[in-house]
């Protein structure tokens, strides 16, 4: 692989500057692709974006970036959220506050705009094949913000697929947060809609998935097989609750998106668990409602003083095997299962030994 270094003006840089959402953003005289695919979104906040316009003023260096060549033009490996955001003050997108006023780039005196437009960047360009690109796009982001595994994922299984997988996933304002935004947790911009999708869909199978999808020419088995679920869900869930975001909606829309449910008898046993005190994750109660795995829902455990008091009536003799023990060697069981009723009360709790405790049925 070949690099080199060369200094880049602003004014450069923002010659032709475009940005077309979904269809990409370049730059460059157009020969410059600023978001391929491999790239996140733009994620710079406020305060992020303006510090860079100030150390361009202040002819302050900026961190190298990284193109790598692409055909007649380049891509930019690294340095996506520097470059929008002098391509954007440049256009006139945004002010800076500038001795207490804020300024719009059109706002500058013509000797500060040339100043801004004379800045020089640093890039390092290089020239190799995909896996080299790859590898080294690995290598620089290793010192910067740390990328999501999604993120990498997108930088090995670039293809189609995956330019329209994020036309629906990874967009601000993507198709899939307006309809998922009350279940699914994260953002699109860092990749959290597109991995829960495709997790949810391959049962786990994130980059098996990937590879194998990675030259289709679109994704839309993706997008539907995520309508579905969400729909699912609110047919399924009417009465929207906020422990609902986050739930992992795909894997019970596998199991159970094709059975008759009735959605009368879900909310009423929704309802009573969510009162319950002995559920102490509320959000598991709508896999267990469906699955009937107590595991979902953390049932409240017994406190020390509750085992201690166990302890001390049953004078450390498991009821089971009428053996003793001392405390160490005891665990805390319910009485009467939570599943049949019974609370997480001293009244029903009871110390057996671990390996009866382990190996008893009912619980």
């Amino acid at each position: 692989m070949k690099i080199a270094s060369q200094n880049i003006k602003v004014s450069e840089l923002v010659a032709g500057y475009e940005d077309k959402a979904e269809e990409g953003v370049r730059g460059y005289g157009g020969r410059l692709n600023i978001r391929p695919a491999f790239q996140r979104e733009f994620i710079y906040k406020e305060k992020q974006r303006n510090e860079v316009i100030n150390t361009v003023r202040k002819n302050f260096p900026l961190n190298t970036m990284y193109w790598a060549v692409a055909g007649d033009g380049f891509e930019l490996m690294d340095g996506q959220q520097r470059t929008v955001s002098i391509c954007q003050y440049v256009s006139g997108d945004f002010a800076v506050e500038i001795d207490g006023n804020p300024m719009f780039f059109n706002n500058l005196t013509g000797e500060k705009q040339k100043q801004i437009l004379d800045y020089e960047l640093f890039v390092y360009v290089c020239e190799g094949t995909e896996g080299e690109k790859l590898d080294w796009f690995k290598i620089i982001n290793i010192a910067g913000e740390k990328l999501t595994d999604q993120e990498l994922r997108n930088a090995i299984y670039t293809g189609p697929w995956l330019a329209d997988a994020k036309r629906w996933f990874s967009k601000t304002g993507a198709p899939s947060a307006a309809i998922g935004n009350k279940l699914v947790n994260g953002t699109p911009i860092r990749q959290e809609y597109l991995e829960t999708a495709i997790e949810w869909l391959s049962n786990g199978a994130i980059e098996q998935y990937m590879a194998q999808h990675q030259h289709d020419p679109n994704a839309n088995e993706l997008w539907t097989y995520f309508q579905n679920v969400i729909n699912w869900v609110n047919l399924t869930f009417p009465t929207y609750r906020k422990e609902m975001k986050g739930v992992p909606w795909g894997p019970l829309y596998n199991v159970f998106g094709k059975e008759k449910l009735d959605t009368k008898k879900l909310e009423a046993r929704i309802s009573q668990l969510m009162q319950d005190e002995d559920v102490t994750k509320k959000s598991g109660i709508y896999d267990y409602v469906l699955s009937g795995s107590e595991r979902a829902l953390s049932i409240r455990a017994f406190s020390d003083n509750m085992k201690r008091e166990a302890f001390e009536r049953q004078r450390g003799i498991c009821p089971s095997c009428n053996k003793q023990y001392d405390m160490d060697g005891m665990e805390a069981d319910h009485i009467t299962p939570w599943s049949k009723g019974g609370k997480t009360t001293s009244a029903n709790c009871r110390m057996l030994c671990k390996a009866d405790n382990r190996t008893k049925s009912g619980k």
